[in-house]
């Protein structure tokens, strides 16, 4: 199974792509060695103004490069801190270019914040997201409170409660992932057969 994870905050100083880089190492210890982050801040992607990426007469290598990794991925998870009470316009602005790369696919969500309360609304907001991109929320999130306490320089996790959390939510969204993902594959395979 592929698993994509997109890390969305562009802002320079940010401490929320500690969490994308810490799920994609344990999912790949889980098994996942197939799992990328597409990291926003890396592609400069212009703000939407007519043409989403299907539409689009000159997608430039970054639209195609997204476009690809979700379409590929089996598995996708929104990550975001939270800007005033939701997910940052860049997540947005990202995931207004695409449609189908997304449909019936699991996606998990994770909030991130500096306060104690972990991102809720943006978790809240982010799962209403998923439901209107035809895909399937999990029903578990992963919420970092206090992000600049849970990590050190070196971008490793030390807060020990957190750590545990982080565990729970990789064995929820990799069963949740691979119980969709088998189901739609044996659908293929019916519809093959008939």
């Amino acid at each position: 199974m592929k698993i994509a994870i997109i890390s969305g905050s562009v802002r320079k100083g940010r401490r929320s792509h500690h969490v994308a880089v810490e799920l994609q190492k344990r999912f790949m210890i889980n098994g996942y060695l197939q799992t990328d982050i597409i990291d926003l801040a890396e592609y400069g992607l212009p703000i939407l103004e007519e043409e989403r990426y299907h539409m689009h007469p000159s997608p430039t290598a970054e639209m195609v490069e997204i476009h690809n990794k979700l379409n590929d991925a089996d598995a996708i998870i929104f990550l975001s801190p939270e800007y005033h009470g939701s997910y940052t316009g860049a997540l947005k602005n990202a995931v207004d270019y695409y449609w189908s790369e997304f449909a019936k696919k699991p996606i998990g969500v994770v909030a991130i914040s500096a306060g104690k309360f972990g991102g809720i609304n943006t978790s809240t907001h982010l799962q209403q997201l998923v439901l209107s991109l035809g895909a399937y929320p999990m029903p578990t999130k992963l919420l970092v409170p206090m992000v600049q306490n849970a990590f050190n320089d070196k971008g490793e996790i030390i807060d020990e409660p957190l750590s545990k959390t982080f565990d729970r939510f990789v064995t929820e969204f990799a069963w949740f992932a691979d119980a969709i993902v088998s189901k739609k594959q044996r659908k293929e395979k019916q519809e093959l057969l008939s």
